[in-house]
């Protein structure tokens, strides 16, 4: 369990800074990317995180097409998209006991 919270921590930290490199390119109001990727991909919004500074990391998904996009806003208010793709799968395992 710390392992994967580990890594799930490098890695928010990871789509952060991809964020703020990408910004001209692959970011927008925030208003518009969840308005896109609702109208366009039906998604909606799946899990929420905070990241390192101040940053909101959101992954949305379609259950009905399996396309999943994740989008990290950062505190001057631009959304930007991160990583995206194919065959997005709800599951609801129990997580193992701590070792």
């Amino acid at each position: 369990m710390h392992k994967t919270l580990l890594k799930m921590t490098m890695g928010l930290g990871i789509m952060v800074l991809a964020a703020q490199q990408a910004h001209a390119r692959n970011c927008a109001p925030r208003d518009e990317v969840i308005k896109r990727l609702t109208e366009t991909y039906g998604e909606t919004r799946q899990g929420i995180d905070i990241a390192r500074q101040g940053a909101v990391m959101e992954l949305y998904a379609s259950d009905q097409s399996g396309s999943w996009t994740i989008t990290v806003t950062l505190p001057d208010g631009m959304t930007c998209v991160v990583a995206s793709g194919q065959a997005y799968e709800m599951i609801a395992d129990a997580l193992p006991p701590n070792v």
